[in-house]
């Protein structure tokens, strides 16, 4: 069974449901009526209901009445939810009038639906930025309790099945955070060990990656990994963990038995962290294309519930693998 649908297997036990705010749009309203015909989630479609249904059955969907539709702009529950938006940000100036002005848009609607726990994620961004996409999540969802940052893990599908977790490997930060102070590279180093956990179903092995191996060069950038190691270790003890190292030392066990003998992560890595994004982002994309890995992502971590961002360039398939990933990430990790 590939990974992929291992993930999908597992959705279709959660029952989960997520929330697509761009309901009008062609290959979202494709996605789910796939998603509704494998039964990988619960699906609320936002936009016009009229608009959607006309275009469902111009492209011969024959499972989108079973998703729910809601229409921003008559939606019964508005009230309450901008009650909440108020309460929330009033310091910030927000008023009755400006939050019902806000859930007009099916982004920050269904945001505040997750908020007030009547959707489990959202999956969006296949139109939007984005900004657009993930903003209400930062004012109203936040991080997850001791997480302070958001990160963008991708899992690699590596064809070579003798690395990591039979082939798949977990990168971290390769979308997001530029530039983490040790603190905040603990934090994804966290994140990114329970979206291991949640998402590909295998115990995390994390390596906090350097061009040094335990203490084998000395610099103000190693000092970094390094104390973000002992901080990580500190918010999860018992999470297998370790670093500074470099990335051979990480994945091969010849040379992490060498480099760093007595580590149980050293070799075994299944969960790389990078120090910053250049190296994540450029790592990810090298091994994609280099190694004809599958680069499965970016899943955003560190959110108080389950949001994702499309690339707007994605297709119908794209959305429904994102979809089955979201309802794992509901049901594992928050």
């Amino acid at each position: 069974m590939d990974f992929l649908t291992s993930i999908k297997n597992r959705a279709k036990q959660f029952n989960k449901t997520i929330a697509l705010p761009e309901g009008e749009e062609e290959r979202t309203l494709v996605a789910a009526d796939e998603i509704l015909r494998e039964n990988l989630a619960k699906i609320i479609l936002y936009g016009n209901k009229d608009l959607i249904l006309k275009k469902s059955a111009e492209l011969g969907l024959a499972n989108i009445e079973k998703a729910r539709i809601i229409d921003p702009v008559s939606y019964e529950k508005k009230e309450e939810l901008a009650e909440i938006m108020v309460e929330m940000r009033k310091s910030k100036g927000m008023t009755k009038e400006k939050a019902l002005e806000d859930l007009l848009s099916p982004y920050y609607l269904a945001t505040l639906m997750i908020k007030n726990k009547e959707v489990d994620g959202m999956v969006g961004g296949a139109v939007a930025s984005t900004a657009t996409t993930i903003r209400p999540a930062f004012q109203y969802i936040k991080t997850l309790s001791g997480i302070s940052v958001v990160s963008g893990a991708f899992f690699m599908i590596i064809p070579d099945t003798s690395f990591g977790e039979n082939g798949i490997l977990v990168f971290a930060d390769c979308a997001v955070h530029p530039n983490p102070t040790e603190r905040e590279l603990a934090e994804i180093a966290v994140a990114s060990a329970k979206t291991a956990k949640s998402i590909g179903g295998f115990e995390p092995k994390v390596a906090m990656l350097s061009f040094s191996t335990m203490g084998s060069a000395e610099n103000e950038m190693v000092d970094k990994v390094r104390n973000a190691t002992k901080i990580a270790k500190e918010m999860q003890p018992d999470l297998q963990i370790d670093g500074e190292m470099q990335a051979d030392a990480a994945i091969i066990a010849a040379i992490g038995e060498k480099k760093a003998p007595g580590s149980t992560v050293a070799g075994h890595a299944n969960v790389l962290v990078f120090p910053d994004l250049n190296s994540g982002n450029i790592a990810y994309k090298l091994v994609q294309r280099l190694a004809k890995a599958e680069a499965i992502g970016p899943v955003l971590q560190g959110m108080a519930a389950p949001i994702n961002d499309l690339s707007r360039g994605c297709s119908a398939s794209d959305i429904v693998n994102l979809v089955a990933i979201t309802a794992n990430q509901a049901a594992g990790v928050f």
